[in-house]
């Protein structure tokens, strides 16, 4: 049984369909002090990804010493920026203003803990272009979608009406629904924890 350090849906959901036992326990961070400590330090967006996502495992991992704990988060940069979550439809707004028309990073990093240490980490990553969409079909999809896309770096989900914001997309699709599965299914399969 893995504990998933993450409140993601579908992250949790990706594991159970590939049939991965798994149950979340969200972990509690100060996302926004770490994300400014490590600006401030000049980290990359390859780092930030893979800090946070040890951090949530490291919380969790600290209250249940004996369990395989998976911490995972995901950074959305363009041109050297660092994207967050929406406050409102009107960050949202100003955000998918930003992206429309470029090609954008998510980087998903997957931290697993084993024992109360760090045994196994990736940071996947893709490329992600947005189409020159009209400002009428912005104003309608936020109000379509707001509820769902208040909790997603970069406003969207590929999953849902999201994609038909992009013309092209380069990279594991399970890297850009947030978790590197391949590859920790190859560890987990490796390790034998998981039959392979």
């Amino acid at each position: 049984m893995i504990l998933l350090a993450s409140a993601s849906e579908i992250r949790l959901a990706l594991l159970q369909a590939a049939n991965v036992p798994a149950a979340a326990q969200p972990a509690r961070i100060d996302e926004d002090s770490i994300r400014a400590a490590l600006g401030a330090e000049g980290a990359s967006p390859r780092d930030l990804a893979d800090t946070l996502a040890e951090m949530k495992a490291r919380k969790i991992a600290e209250k249940n010493p004996a369990a395989l704990v998976l911490g995972c988060d995901q950074v959305l940069e363009m041109k050297g920026r660092i994207f967050a979550k929406p406050e409102t439809p009107e960050d949202a707004r100003a955000q998918l203003c930003d992206l429309r028309g470029q090609t954008h990073r998510l980087l998903s990093a997957a931290v697993l803990y084993e024992s109360g240490q760090p045994v196994w980490r990736h940071v996947g990553q893709a490329r992600l272009t947005m189409r020159d969409f009209s400002d009428g079909y912005l104003d309608d999809y936020l109000a379509r979608n707001w509820n769902s896309i208040r909790h997603a770096v970069g406003c969207y989900k590929l999953e849902e009406e999201g994609i038909r914001l992009f013309s092209a997309v380069e990279g594991d699709h399970f890297t850009i629904l947030g978790l590197p599965l391949l590859p920790l299914l190859s560890y987990l399969g490796a390790r034998g924890l998981i039959p392979a």
